[in-house]
């Protein structure tokens, strides 16, 4: 979490942040000329307003070193590029939030480490599923039908749930899931251990690699190679299975990729 010094910084600097965020304009103009230098036509070309305008903005950046003037071009400088990147992530971050808003709100977050938590832009094209009352399977049977396509999965897997333990068993059986990493509690991994089933399927299978941790998992990720899904526990401890974020493009599946190997580390 963030000190408390960090966060007497993070107010100082806020008035330099509120500079260019609440000027529509000084932050159309790094956006502007984030990917290349950019002449006065070109920018007003590409934010539609007038030279006055657009110059009285350039000025105002200039002032605080975000860009300078190169012969008849205006281009950022590497401050300027920091923060436009910067400013970009923010942006994207906000657009992957409020996208799926319903499910975040809903949901417990301390299962996912703050460094994941900020990098959430990476799954601004993942998408929540929901069950419904005429239909309470829908996440799960969403979920089902992705795993069933996938030949290496990877899962942090929070709960003892049979039924899922079934779906896995009946895929490697059928020799459809050729690969399996699952990270759990040592509490789940005890009562695998006491289902000679599950012991025989899971934990004495060559195909399945189990990695316990000792404390509570409060997140279910599944990723595979085509795609990614999280469902996580509502604010007061249940495990919520009737909202599924699925997400099936590389940036949704590294971020998976980032969040299993968190957990690793513990």
């Amino acid at each position: 979490m963030t000190n408390i010094d960090t966060k007497k910084e993070l107010s100082e600097e806020f008035s330099g942040i509120k500079y260019i965020l609440t000027s529509g304009m000084r932050s159309k103009l790094l956006l502007a000329m984030y990917d290349k230098s950019k002449n006065l036509d070109e920018l007003r070309n590409d934010l539609k307003k007038p030279s006055a305008t657009i110059l009285h903005g350039l000025k105002e950046l200039e002032n605080i070193n975000l860009i300078r003037k190169v012969q008849k071009s205006y281009e950022l400088t590497s401050n300027g590029f920091l923060l436009t990147a910067n400013m970009i992530k923010l942006i994207e971050n906000w657009f992957a939030i409020n996208k799926n808003k319903i499910f975040w709100n809903s949901h417990d977050l301390d299962g996912i480490p703050d460094d994941m938590l900020k990098e959430i832009h990476l799954l601004k094209g993942a998408r929540y599923i929901t069950s419904t009352t005429s239909d309470l399977s829908n996440a799960f049977n969403s979920y089902i039908k992705l795993i069933s396509k996938s030949k290496k999965l990877n899962i942090i897997l929070p709960i003892y749930s049979e039924n899922h333990f079934k779906h896995l068993i009946k895929l490697l059986k059928d020799d459809k899931l050729k690969k399996l990493e699952l990270i759990i509690s040592k509490e789940v991994f005890k009562t695998i251990e006491e289902n000679e089933l599950f012991k025989k399927e899971l934990l004495d299978n060559e195909k399945v690699k189990i990695r316990c941790i000792e404390r509570k998992v409060k997140v279910f990720l599944t990723y595979g190679p085509d795609f990614m899904s999280l469902t996580l526990f509502f604010k007061d401890g249940h495990y919520d299975d009737s909202q599924i974020l699925i997400g099936k493009d590389k940036n949704a599946i590294r971020w998976a990729e980032c969040l299993e190997r968190e957990y690793k580390k513990r």
